[in-house]
């Protein structure tokens, strides 16, 4: 079975890296039930740690794996149930979640980050959907939280014009809550300082 993630623990942190053999740490059906499996046992815990979500250098994620996209037909249903039980479970989870990110986050990616309470991001982070320039739209939630943080009409350009948003955009756009050179740290940073009970109403960075 492939490596999909590697966990550690950093000052009563738990630490998730999306991984993979190509570096795009894609999202495909093995990895995203994988990841689904992982949180849900972090999550209980007790008590449970916060949690950060990166990537590497390059990519935090580029997304799904087209190559099964392009094979849906009457499980396409299916699918979008299975990414988004991954992104419920992130939303859900009982202690404070941060995606730190550098390169590209795309596709279900940014569905992920989207799930997580605060996004911190490196200056060469860049952020899109991709999917309607091939005639997709993304079943895993994105359509919901992405409007929430940063309007409608500025996610119907995400989502329909496929507008790609670089680190000072998303800050300015209230995609991201703070851009860092070193995201991972920052994030630990925030996770320490906030550590307990998580509030809905989020904290300040």
């Amino acid at each position: 079975m492939p490596d999909f993630f590697s966990i550690e623990t950093r000052d009563k942190v738990s630490i998730l890296r999306l991984v993979s053999a190509d570096g795009t740490n894609r999202l495909s059906r093995a990895c995203v039930l994988a990841l689904t499996k992982a949180v849900r046992e972090l999550a209980c815990t007790s008590p449970p740690s916060p949690l950060i979500i990166t990537g590497n250098e390059k990519f935090f994620s580029a997304g799904a794996d087209l190559s099964e996209i392009v094979l849906l037909s009457s499980d396409a249903l299916a699918f979008a149930q299975m990414g988004q039980a991954l992104t419920q479970l992130v939303d859900d989870f009982p202690a404070p979640v941060c995606a730190a990110i550098h390169g590209y986050c795309m596709g279900g990616g940014l569905d992920l980050v989207l799930a997580c309470d605060y996004r911190i991001a490196a200056p060469n982070a860049e952020f899109g959907h991709r999917g309607a320039a091939l005639g997709l739209i993304t079943g895993w939630g994105g359509t919901q939280r992405l409007p929430r943080l940063i309007g409608r009409a500025k996610a119907l350009q995400v989502f329909v014009a496929a507008e790609k948003l670089r680190a000072p955009q998303a800050l300015a756009a209230g995609l991201v809550d703070a851009v860092a050179g070193d995201p991972l740290t920052e994030a630990l940073r925030l996770c320490n300082r906030i550590n307990g009970t998580k509030n809905p109403e989020g904290a300040p960075l």
